[in-house]
């Protein structure tokens, strides 16, 4: 069996990112149910508080819908440039301790911290260090994950929370991991979770009992990463430089579209968005993706690659335009989307393999 390489790795996860920022600049929302995005009528919830999300408010849930779970519910429009503003400052102190800082999204980051800049032997004392110097410094809580890989760290940082930390040493590993429902497993989605259900398998424990064969027979590729990760076994080194593998630009109608001609002009406002985010980090890219969101929510993707890499919007609009009348619509359209990926961006890699420990 493939011996996992030792490190100590921190995932640091703010808890209720974006909606947290809200409550602490605007004093008024602080203890009350808030979603950020979305409204009573349209569009989608992108975070919800702690407050909100005791009655069942999550990302991803309808506005109509979360109104409906928690009728108290406050709706604030997102403010990006400000959460992008608080993420620096936080990536800041995470470089205070190492370079090899990995960041996921505004509000959660890798940290490889087996060699530090502080000379300290304990991950969980860094990590306990940058929670307080966040709380301090910015004014906002954090939780964190501490084992020897990326994918322990990242399931060891939902322990806690909020404002708390886990810590899982290399002798804990296999039975932190056995004892965990598989639904709290990082890549294991909803659906996965309900055919392993089927399947018998519950736990970790469960999961382990299987033969490679059998995941692959039955979750394919996955199958053998289900294998390595339920024996703590993921080498993914923590990546500085991470490669960007899409770039995306979507709207959220207020009003249902039935005609593709209508359409047609928010994709052009859509496929301009895209060319600034592409010149603003000099990408390209050669497929381009088109996303359909129908009135009842479910999804449809239309992709065409194209032999040359681009960035321009007028070509992004016409293949998009292109793909729009691929076939017909199934429905009225709440959202339309653009995406491009197959990009010219170069893979970086930061190797660190570290054998000994000290949490």
């Amino acid at each position: 069996m493939q011996e996992p390489k030792l490190r100590k790795i921190i995932h640091v996860d703010m808890d209720a990112f974006y909606a947290s920022v809200e409550q602490m600049d605007n004093p008024e929302l602080k203890g009350k149910p808030i979603a950020v995005g979305g409204s009573e009528v349209r569009g989608v919830v992108s975070a919800a508080s702690y407050e909100a999300r005791k009655f069942g408010v999550r990302s991803a849930v309808s506005g109509v819908q979360a109104k409906k779970l928690c009728p108290d519910l406050i709706f604030v429009r997102p403010r990006f440039d400000r959460y992008k503003e608080i993420s620096k400052k936080i990536r800041k102190i995470f470089h205070d301790y190492t370079d090899l800082v990995e960041p996921l999204s505004l509000d959660e980051a890798y940290l490889d911290v087996t060699q530090n800049k502080k000379g300290n032997p304990s991950a969980s004392l860094i990590a306990q260090e940058i929670r307080q110097r966040i709380f301090e410094e910015v004014g906002l809580t954090a939780s964190a994950g501490i084992s020897i890989n990326k994918f322990v760290a990242k399931v060891a940082s939902d322990y806690n929370k909020p404002n708390g930390q886990k810590t899982v040493s290399p002798n804990e590993v296999e039975e932190f991991l056995e004892n965990l429902d598989v639904k709290k497993f990082y890549g294991i989605g909803k659906v996965t979770t309900e055919k392993m259900y089927q399947l018998g398998i519950f736990t970790g424990k469960d999961l382990k009992s299987k033969t490679k064969e059998y995941l692959e027979e039955h979750f394919g590729k996955s199958g053998g990463f289900y294998y390595y990760i339920v024996r703590g076994i993921h080498n993914s080194e923590v990546k500085p430089n991470r490669t960007t593998k899409s770039v995306a630009a979507e709207h959220t109608f207020n009003e249902n579209l039935t005609s593709e001609i209508f359409m047609e002009k928010k994709l052009e406002r859509i496929a301009e968005e895209l060319e600034k985010r592409l010149k603003r980090y000099s990408i390209s890219g050669k497929t381009v993706t088109l996303k359909i969101k129908y009135s009842d929510f479910t999804q449809q993707t239309r992709s065409k690659t194209l032999p040359y890499f681009i960035s321009d919007k007028g070509l992004l609009f016409e293949t998009a335009k292109e793909l729009l009348y691929q076939e017909r619509l199934k429905d009225s359209v709440r959202l339309l989307g653009i995406s491009l990926n197959n990009l010219n961006t170069e893979v970086k890699k930061t190797v660190v393999v570290q054998l000994k420990f000290d949490f």
